[in-house]
C-alpha cells in the first residue's frame, strides 16, 4: 500500500471516530436527575422553550432545626427570601451550542448571588462553572447524574 493512501485511511479512520463522538453527545443528554458535588441537593434538568433548566427536587436537609422548610434568605430581593429552597430554579436559559451548554446562569442560594454560567457533559458528570464576566474567574463543581 503506498504511503498516500495509507495517510487517506488514518484519515478517514479518525473523522469517523471524531463524527462518532461529536454524533455522542446531543443537547438533550444533559436532561435529568443530577447530585451536587457537595451531595446535598438533586437538580432536575429540564427543557422549556428550547433552552435548559433546573430546579432543586431534592435536599439532604429540607427544614430548619426547628422543623420549618429552608428558605431563600440570602435572596437580594426581599420578597424573594420567603420562598422554599426546596423547588427553587437554580440554573437557566441554556443553550446548547458545539458540546456545551452556555449562555446560562447558576444562583446561589447560600449567598443570594448569580453567576454567569456554562455546563459540559463528561460522561455522567456535569462539568458546572460559575463565573462573573469571563468564564477564568469562576469555579467548577462537579455533578453525577443519578435516577429520580
Amino acid at each position: 500500500m503506498n504511503t498516500i493512501m495509507k495517510y487517506s485511511i488514518l484519515l478517514l479512520t479518525l473523522l469517523t471516530v471524531m463524527s462518532n463522538s461529536v454524533q455522542a453527545q446531543s443537547a438533550d443528554d444533559v436532561l435529568g436527575f443530577w447530585l451536587t458535588d457537595d451531595g446535598m441537593a438533586k437538580i432536575e434538568i429540564y427543557k422549556k422553550e428550547g433552552k435548559y433548566h433546573g430546579k432543586i427536587v431534592w435536599l439532604k436537609e429540607p427544614n430548619n432545626p426547628d422543623g420549618t422548610p429552608k428558605l431563600d434568605t440570602e435572596n437580594p430581593k426581599e420578597e424573594l427570601r420567603k420562598r422554599p429552597v426546596l423547588g427553587l430554579d437554580l440554573v437557566k436559559g441554556f443553550v446548547f451550542e458545539d458540546g456545551v451548554w452556555e449562555d446560562g446562569e447558576i444562583y446561589d442560594p447560600n449567598n443570594g448571588k448569580t453567576y454567569d454560567c456554562r455546563m459540559k457533559l463528561k460522561g455522567n458528570k456535569l462539568e458546572v462553572r460559575g463565573y462573573i464576566g469571563v468564564s477564568m474567574f469562576g469555579r467548577t463543581v462537579v455533578w453525577t447524574k443519578v435516577k429520580s
